[in-house]
Order: C-alpha cells, then sequence, then structure tokens
C-alpha cells in the first residue's frame, strides 16, 4: 500500500492544481475579456482603418498607404499639427522638471508645513481639467482677474492672451505646467527623502555646497526618478489635448491645435475616420521613437543602486 502512497498523492495533487487553474481564469477571464472588447480590438481596428477610405458613413475604399502619404505630402493641417505638439512639448517638458524639482527641494524633510504645500501644489491635479482650465479661461479674458489688475495697479493694458497667436500657447503651456508640476512634484519629493544621509554628510564635509551639491550628488542620486519623470512627462506632452482645446479651441487660426486635436478633429468633426487613425499610428511611432532614444540614454546618465 505504501508504494502507491507517492502516486496518489502525485495525482490528488494534479487534481488540485487543475481546479485551482480553473478558478484562476474564472477570476481573470472578465479582465481579459475587458482588454479584448476595449484595448486589443480597438487597436486592430485603428490599423485596419488606417489603411481605409473610411468615411464615417458610405462606402470604405481600401487606399493602402494613402492616408500617411496624404497626411505627410498633401493635407494642409497634419504639419502645423505636428510642429504644435512639438513646441508644446520643448516648452512643457523642461519647465514641468525644473519648477517640479525646484518645489521638491524647497519643500525639503527641514521644511515645516511642507505636508500642507505637498498637497497644496497637489490639487491641481486630481482637481477635474475642465474647472482647472474654465478658471484660467476666466483669468486669462480681456476683462478677466490679471488685466484688471495690471490695468488698475499699473496702468498696463495687457495683450489678449488667448487670441493673440504668439500667446495662446505660452497660455496653454503655463496652465498645463501649473495644472501637472505636482504629480512629478510628489515623485521628486520621494526620491529626495530616500537620499543616504551618509553620502550627503560625506560630500558636505568634503565642501559640497549649493549648486554643486545639487549637480554633483542629488541630480546623480534621484536620476531614476529624473528619468521616469521625464518619460511619462514627454508622453503626456505629445498627447496634449483638453488643455487648448478648452482654453483656446485650437484657435487663433490653427495655433494651438496640437496632433491629438487634429486626430480628434479629423475623426469626429470632418468624418475622415482613416485619415484620424494614420496620423494616430504616426503619432504612436513618434512617441515610441523618443522613449527608445531615451531607454537607450539612460545607461549614460542614470545611476541605479546596485
Amino acid at each position: 500500500m505504501s508504494a502507491f502512497a507517492p502516486t496518489r498523492g502525485r495525482k490528488s495533487l494534479g487534481r488540485m492544481q487543475k481546479v485551482e487553474a480553473r478558478q484562476a481564469l474564472g477570476f481573470i477571464t472578465p479582465a481579459l475579456a475587458g482588454l479584448a472588447l476595449f484595448t486589443i480590438a480597438p487597436v486592430v481596428l485603428s490599423v485596419i482603418m488606417s489603411l481605409f477610405d473610411w468615411p464615417a458613413w458610405g462606402e470604405r475604399t481600401f487606399v493602402g498607404f494613402g492616408n500617411y502619404i496624404a497626411l505627410a505630402t498633401e493635407h494642409p493641417g497634419f504639419w502645423p499639427a505636428l510642429r504644435n505638439s512639438a513646441v508644446f512639448a520643448l516648452l512643457y517638458l523642461p519647465l514641468n522638471l525644473i519648477i517640479s524639482l525646484g518645489l521638491a527641494l524647497l519643500l525639503s524633510p527641514r521644511i515645516r508645513g511642507r505636508g500642507f504645500f505637498r498637497i497644496l501644489f497637489f490639487i491641481p491635479v486630481v482637481t477635474p481639467m475642465v474647472a482647472n482650465v474654465l478658471v484660467w479661461k476666466l483669468l486669462l479674458q480681456p476683462n478677466g482677474l490679471f488685466n484688471g489688475i495690471s490695468t488698475t495697479w499699473f496702468g498696463v493694458q495687457l495683450p489678449s492672451f488667448l487670441t493673440d497667436p504668439q500667446w495662446a500657447m505660452v497660455m496653454v503651456v503655463i496652465m498645463s505646467v501649473w495644472q501637472g508640476m505636482g504629480y512629478n512634484m510628489l515623485i521628486f519629493s520621494a526620491a529626495l527623502e530616500q537620499l543616504p544621509e551618509s553620502v550627503i554628510e560625506a560630500a558636505r564635509i568634503d565642501g559640497a555646497r549649493g549648486f554643486k551639491m545639487l549637480c554633483r550628488i542629488t541630480l546623480p542620486l534621484i536620476s531614476p526618478s529624473v528619468f521616469f519623470a521625464g518619460v511619462m512627462t514627454m508622453i503626456s506632452s505629445l498627447q496634449v489635448f483638453a488643455q487648448p482645446q478648452l482654453l483656446t479651441g485650437g484657435g487663433p487660426g490653427n495655433a494651438t491645435i496640437p496632433l491629438v486635436m487634429f486626430i480628434y478633429n479629423q475623426g469626429f468633426k470632418f468624418q475622415e475616420m482613416g485619415l484620424a487613425a494614420a496620423a494616430g499610428w504616426i503619432l504612436f511611432a513618434i512617441i515610441i521613437g523618443l522613449t527608445a532614444v531615451q531607454f537607450s540614454a539612460q545607461k549614460k546618465w542614470v545611476h541605479y543602486e546596485v
């Protein structure tokens, strides 16, 4: 009887593993179904749509890479939208990282009330975007608070920020930095609090202070957090949509239409789903390419603990 005991034990263990596998499959099936229905299927459909002349209503015609070629060579709005996205990203990314890091350094563990100020700067991140934009729109109107203060107190008439092509994108960037800097501030604050005190003390003994301490000690130690914040902020800056859509409507003219708004307009305003899908995949390729460049360059400046 004892010779068959291990065999029975293995069979019992095998049955239990099968039962647990079926139970696990039952638990993850709803999540897999949602992933397939709401993520994988739309992605596959968008690839197919980008290869067709796909109006919202009517006959669909296969054009291959015709939509991509049309965007690159014929469409008058694609390159201005791509340029606007590039301008926004080039302004927003460094400003967000520099201001967020500066706030994190100011709200160091030695500052009293740092928790209150961190919450204060983080509030715009969790506040609905529509509410944030409407407040800024009221402030920037020709008869808004900023113009009223400058006219009453200083006798200076401010430009029409939201209708001047030279100022509209700047205002979108400033509003976006104000709205999003709290997220990276918390990331940098958490990284700064994890700095090894022994290294900081050794650097101070060696005479490191101020800017020298920041560049040679602090930034290398928190470089993984800087890299993460840089990658995520770059991706979000290229996907900007709500801020210009609500603040300026893409105007004046096409001055603040980024690529995501261009995709939205092509798909839902002009009913050109094929062009919209092609533009979306071009944006995806740009984001993947820039992310790959950042990951390849991280070996030269990001220092992970061994």
